[in-house]
Formats: structure tokens, C-alpha cells, sequence
């Protein structure tokens, strides 16, 4: 891995990236923005990683718009009665629309937030959706091998995990109690719901992330 802390920490700094930026610090909690920002960088670095070119690959702007607004779903603004990663992809759709954005991006961004969850179908339909969960599940800790310790410090000393994996759970799980909708049958949501109701603990996300190169 060639990309050196400074590298890896720079954001994008168009106007739409600030918009994108500015809303998810005014109504995600610190975790949840936190590892927004993080997936996007981690994403960046596994297209780095996997030989992508910006630009000619992906789209940068794109990633990034994808990344940090994966959970704002789980934030107020979103906060509907769709499962909370729906929820989530039409917010963004909305807001990146009213900045501006062509109808063609727009639906690009909305498959890569609804599929994050998706193990296997978002990897492979196509470089936004499949960059854009590879850096959220990079923040989860797996297969982060290719990435220096001294480039991963330097990313959580800025981004602070603060509890990242209890974190999610705790308000996909408050959501789903509240509205029921948000966790048809088979979804992260009805399984975060149901182990918590009967161990207190999810073994797939707060348990592995406890273990994991990050830790929670």
C-alpha cells in the first residue's frame, strides 16, 4: 500500500462534498458520522488496493457521497418506515438532487446505500456499490491486511470509533422496536432485534467487531 496518513485523510472538496459532509455532522452522533467518513476512506484505499483509477473507475464524488450517507437512515432526518438502508438511499436521493445532482448519479448513489447491507449483490453490481461496502466492512476490521498500521492510526486518531458496532445496533434496534416495518422478515434489522431481545449482544456485528483488527 503506497498511500501515505496525509494522503489517506484528505476529503473530497467540492461543493457537493461539503453539502454531503455539513448534513452528516449536523444529524448523525459522533459514531455513526465517524464511521461514515472512515468507510470512505477505507473505500478509497481498497480501490487504490484493487488498481482502480479514479475517474476513469469511479467516481470519487460518488464514493463519497455513497459512503457517508450509508446510515443516514439511522439519523431523525431518515428516519421513515422502510428498512433504515431505504430509508437511508431515498434521503440521499432527495438531498443530492437538491444540490444538483444529475438523475443518472442519483440512482447510482441510491443502489450503493440500499445494497450496503447485501453481502455478494453489492460486491457484484458494480464499482460504486461494490467500493462502497468494501469500505464500510474495511471499518468493521475485515480483510484490512493491506493497510499500515501507521495509515490506519493515523485514520482513528482522527475519526474516533466511539463504540462504532454497539453504536449502529443500539438505534437500528430502538428504530425497529418503535416501527416494526423497518424490520421485514430476513433483514440486519430483524436479526440485530431478535438476538438482542434473546443474548443482549449481536454475535455479527458488536461481538465480531469486538474481536476485530479496529476493536469497536
Amino acid at each position: 500500500m503506497t498511500s501515505q496518513p496525509t494522503t489517506a485523510l484528505a476529503l473530497p472538496q467540492t461543493a457537493l462534498a461539503q453539502h454531503v459532509l455539513a448534513l452528516v455532522l449536523r444529524v448523525e452522533t459522533p459514531a455513526v458520522a465517524n464511521h461514515s467518513i472512515r468507510s470512505f476512506l477505507f473505500a478509497r484505499l481498497f480501490a487504490e488496493h484493487a488498481g482502480a483509477k479514479p475517474a476513469a473507475d469511479y467516481d470519487t464524488e460518488l464514493l463519497f457521497a455513497a459512503c457517508l450517507l450509508h446510515d443516514i437512515g439511522l439519523s431523525d432526518a431518515a428516519n421513515g418506515d422502510l428498512r433504515f438502508e431505504v430509508d437511508g438511499a431515498n434521503k440521499a436521493a432527495e438531498f443530492l438532487t437538491e444540490h444538483g445532482l444529475e438523475a443518472a448519479a442519483v440512482d447510482a448513489v441510491w443502489n450503493a446505500i440500499a445494497l450496503h447491507t447485501s453481502s455478494q449483490i453489492a460486491e457484484t453490481r458494480n464499482a460504486l456499490c461494490k467500493f462502497t461496502r468494501m469500505g464500510i466492512v474495511l471499518d468493521f476490521g475485515a480483510d484490512s491486511a493491506f493497510i499500515s498500521d501507521e495509515v490506519g492510526a493515523a485514520i482513528h486518531d482522527r475519526y474516533p470509533r466511539h463504540s462504532m458496532a454497539t453504536a449502529l445496533v443500539d438505534i437500528i434496534v430502538e428504530q425497529a422496536t418503535a416501527r416494526p416495518t423497518k424490520a421485514p422478515p430476513f433483514s440486519p434489522a430483524a436479526e440485530f432485534l431478535r438476538v438482542r431481545t434473546q443474548q443482549g449482544e449481536t454475535t455479527l456485528i458488536e461481538k465480531a467487531a469486538e474481536v476485530s483488527r479496529w476493536g469497536n
